[in-house]
């Protein structure tokens, strides 16, 4: 973490910070596990210090665009104050498609924009921000940006029924610029508003506006019926982190979701199957990709935490006897864990190619790996 502080141009300093907002939300959680374990206040600076960086680049018009200022379109000062209200940029080294341009599926994925995965990750690091520093001020941005990016991705299609959400919107989200779906955005929502919510409840003095109620009936309704099984590893192992959210938020009382939790393990479970069939991890180096297989270690880690939780908590999960066979045939695949950290802990892998052209996030997703509860812990214990 120390290194991708240097390379990234977060310490020491740098003219041309290198922002990217998912590696980025990681990296504020990696900072507040290393602040918890080590008591070192440096580590809590770097955090504060990335959020606003990422607020003050990614929440702001790129340099080569005609557009100046917040991306919110707020003057200067109430764009300090309220950095995510706009959304807040990928990241990405091109910038977003002109309305004229042709759609090219290829060069989209090198170009700016706003994602709303993304966005629900960076929801997530300043709610975690909140919770290890005790300032209220990073969840009330998390809101705001819940309230924004809700606002615009989710819509109703011309031909009526339940709200859809785009996977992709412009800098300014004026327009969408990939209008498919992602499989796990709803739930992702779901799960980072109720993280949101829980904060906001548990700290009455919360300003009322940041009632998030609304948008988590409409999650509700988007999430009915649809299928959360995926074969890809970091859609598994998101899909895990999500569940150990959903496991933590009923233990806290604050709702009680026990159906969606055996879903979502089920869902897991069945996309594992065939992962592990295909056996990607068995392919050479050059046709691997580090941060999507270190997604997967992640989850696995979740389950591990999960596991204990659930053993610790038995009241809640008492009449759920499918959440504890499922917690166990999950364990089976923690094996993975030790594999894929092995391999990308070597340093012969980590020279390749596929290693170096996605360093910063790769560099990243090892160390959450490593060191998981600042990304994973919704509430650490004193």
């Amino acid at each position: 973490m120390s290194e991708f502080a240097s390379q990234t141009g977060l310490s020491p300093n740098s003219k041309s910070p290198r922002r990217y907002l998912w590696t980025d939300a990681f990296a504020v959680c990696n900072f507040l596990e290393l602040y918890i374990q080590t008591d070192d206040d440096h580590f809590k600076n770097l955090a504060l210090k990335l959020i606003d960086q990422v607020h003050t680049i990614l929440g702001r018009h790129r340099e080569d665009d005609p557009r100046d200022g917040w991306i919110s379109g707020l003057n200067k000062h109430e764009g300090k104050m309220h950095p995510t209200s706009g959304g807040l940029r990928i990241g990405k080294k091109m910038n977003e498609r002109d309305p004229s341009d042709p759609f090219d599926e290829r060069l989209e994925w090198d170009r700016d924009g706003q994602y709303y995965h993304y966005l629900t990750k960076w929801m997530h690091a300043l709610n975690r921000t909140s919770r290890v520093t005790a300032d209220t001020t990073y969840n009330e941005w998390a809101v705001e940006l819940a309230k924004t990016s809700h606002a615009r991705f989710t819509y109703v299609p011309t031909t009526g029924g339940l709200k859809h959400m785009y996977w992709k919107m412009s800098i300014d989200l004026s327009r969408p610029l990939v209008p498919s779906m992602g499989q796990h955005d709803p739930l992702d929502g779901f799960t980072t508003y109720n993280q949101l919510q829980m904060y906001t409840l548990e700290n009455p003095d919360s300003p009322q506006h940041l009632d998030l109620s609304e948008e988590i009936a409409d999650m509700t309704d988007i999430c009915s019926d649809k299928s959360w099984i995926t074969d890809d590893p970091l859609g598994i192992g998101s899909l895990l982190c999500d569940a150990y959210k959903v496991a933590q938020m009923i233990v806290r009382q604050y709702f009680d979701e026990t159906e969606l939790l055996e879903v979502m393990l089920g869902s897991a479970l069945l996309g594992l199957e065939p992962f592990e069939r295909m056996n990607p991890l068995k392919l050479p180096v050059n046709y691997r990709l580090a941060f999507r297989e270190l997604g997967l270690s992640i989850g696995m880690k979740a389950v591990v935490r999960l596991e204990k939780l659930v053993e610790e908590n038995q009241d809640h999960f008492k009449d759920s006897h499918t959440i504890h066979k499922y917690i166990k045939l999950l364990m089976h695949f923690t094996r993975l864990i030790e594999i894929i950290e092995g391999f990308w802990l070597e340093d012969s892998n980590r020279e390749a190619k596929v290693w170096t052209d996605h360093l910063d996030i790769n560099m990243v997703m090892l160390a959450t790996s490593l060191a998981p509860d600042g990304y994973l812990v919704l509430v650490h214990s004193n």
